[in-house]
């Protein structure tokens, strides 16, 4: 089983790690991001296109999808649930990301003095 952390709010590079062209070859030294060497062609495509396009409603749909691709695929299960409580002063102020934990950029809270 594997756990994916992400910091940026765009999926780019979290859908990345299954695109074909990443795969973890002994000609790249086990360097690619795809280590099971997934394959789906029509993922790859919706990649390329999640890539050039412009429209953010657009762009999203695609990821969407390639989403959809994985899990009916039986790639990716998603199986587990993290449930976090967490409490902060209205004066702390926090960089929070949708991809990660609440905690995971604790090193750059800081207390408003104004407040």
């Amino acid at each position: 089983m594997y756990t994916f952390l992400v910091e940026p709010p765009d999926p780019q590079r979290f859908m990345d790690r299954h695109v074909s062209w990443e795969f973890a070859t002994k000609a790249n030294k086990w360097q690619g991001r795809n280590v099971s060497r997934w394959r789906n062609q029509e993922y790859d495509k919706l990649f390329v296109a999640a890539e050039h396009e412009l429209d953010p409603v657009k762009r999203a749909a695609h990821f969407i999808r390639m989403n959809d691709l994985l899990c009916a695929d039986g790639y990716v299960i998603p199986v587990l649930y993290r449930p976090d409580i967490d409490d902060a002063s209205n004066r702390l102020v926090l960089s929070l990301s949708g991809w990660a934990n609440a905690t995971s950029a604790v090193h750059s809270w800081f207390r408003d003095a104004s407040g």
